[in-house]
């Protein structure tokens, strides 16, 4: 009976009821999936607290029981729904296994400062699952969206082929729609025509007014800057309506010249706000110096100022391209048949004939944002190294 002896070293009233509670979101999960949320909720704490507690109170090495606890749960998933059940049950056995000899050892506590309270562990932990459970939220309906457009049915739901894995379920037919078809053809010229300019127009002015701001000197700097950055505070619908009927009486309704100008206007925020946040840590005696060489201002501005706050002005830029790719209130407003881009076709499938394509097309954009906010950080790291604020 030796082997039965416990050797915990976290009290099993702590490890076990956190395990426990893990197990219930878990059996949350599956049971709502089966119909049965409340059975599921008490058959995940119950058997979860079994496991966790017989995993903890035997001595075979934790490896070995890691990997038993993992292959139960993906021959139980597999058993109980196939392909998609072995998937979750693989990873739902790496988790708990892992999860509960991080809290019997005590290795929560390892990268924190030895001197925090109970409380303020707890606390520590239980804002990053806060965080990460509205991160979830939010980033689950871009997860559901990403498979359905690979969907060989015209169907806005999973097919039960798609649930099986099962490779007929799956089709690339919605992208050759989205490539073939000449109404989505012409949005995409359209929004590639806009963009473009509204952002060179955005990052123009942004950046002057950006470096404008930041002078000391600068009367009614703050009034200034409140009423620059009010596109992005303003109702989207209430700017809309305004440039509506301020185009109507100057000529610019329905051109392409009026669109780019109203998403320059939504885009040149972005600009100030990034170009200013990048010239806080500017060291101005450097324009001074320029200046004591017998540089003017032009010169200045291009052979010192610039290279220093040109990750600020490319953040900005890419900031206020995605705004105008993905603008599709102002547009409605503004704009006329000949420049309906992107988001207006895609508004106006969903509203008209509700065709999967859509969710070809989402993809795509939701690709390309993820790969314009990815060079956005990697430009802010670059921008705080030129600096000095981070090491590296």
């Amino acid at each position: 009976m030796a082997a039965l002896t416990p050797i915990s070293r976290t009290p099993v009233s702590f490890y076990i009821p956190v395990v426990a509670l893990a197990g219930a979101v878990a059996g949350l999960l599956v049971g709502t999936s089966q119909g049965s949320s409340f059975i599921g909720v008490v058959i995940g704490a119950i058997s979860m607290s079994l496991i966790a507690f017989g995993m903890t109170h035997v001595s075979s090495p934790e490896k070995t029981l890691r990997w038993a606890l993992l292959i139960a749960f993906a021959v139980a998933g597999y058993l109980f729904a196939k392909l998609p059940g072995l998937v979750i049950g693989t990873a739902f056995g790496w988790f708990f296994g892992w999860f509960t000899y991080w809290l019997y050892e005590g290795r929560y506590r390892a990268r924190l400062a030895p001197y925090l309270t109970p409380n303020q562990v707890l606390w520590h932990f239980t804002f990053r699952v806060i965080c990460g459970v509205i991160f979830g939220f939010l980033i689950t309906p871009i997860l559901v969206v990403l498979p359905l457009s690979f969907n060989a049915e015209d169907f806005f739901t999973f097919t039960p082929e798609m649930l099986r894995f099962d490779p007929a379920g799956y089709s690339l037919k919605h992208y050759r729609d989205f490539l073939t078809n000449e109404d989505w053809q012409s949005s995409l010229r359209n929004s590639l025509m806009i963009a473009p300019m509204a952002t060179l127009l955005s990052v123009s002015f942004g950046t002057l007014a950006a470096i404008g701001l930041s002078q000391q000197h600068m009367p009614f700097r703050r009034a200034i800057m409140a009423v620059l950055i009010s596109p992005m505070i303003v109702p989207l619908i209430i700017s809309a309506a305004g440039m509506y009927f301020f185009y109507s009486r100057v000529g610019l309704q329905g051109t392409y010249f009026g669109v780019v100008l109203a998403h320059a206007a939504l885009g040149i925020p972005f600009v100030i706000i990034t170009v200013t946040a990048t010239l806080v840590g500017f060291d101005n005696s450097l324009v001074r110096a320029a200046a004591n060489m017998g540089a003017n201002p032009v010169t200045t501005f291009f052979r010192v100022q610039m290279p220093l706050i040109l990750p600020g002005v490319i953040s900005g830029g890419l900031f206020a391209f995605i705004t105008s790719f993905d603008e599709v209130v102002v547009v409605l407003f503004v704009g006329s048949a000949g420049q309906k881009t992107l988001p207006w076709q895609m508004f106006t499938g969903l509203r008209e004939q509700i065709s999967p394509t859509i969710l070809a097309v989402a993809t795509i954009l939701v690709i390309v944002s993820i790969c314009l906010l990815t060079v956005v950080e990697l430009l802010r790291r670059r921008s705080e190294r030129l600096r000095g604020m981070s090491p590296s």
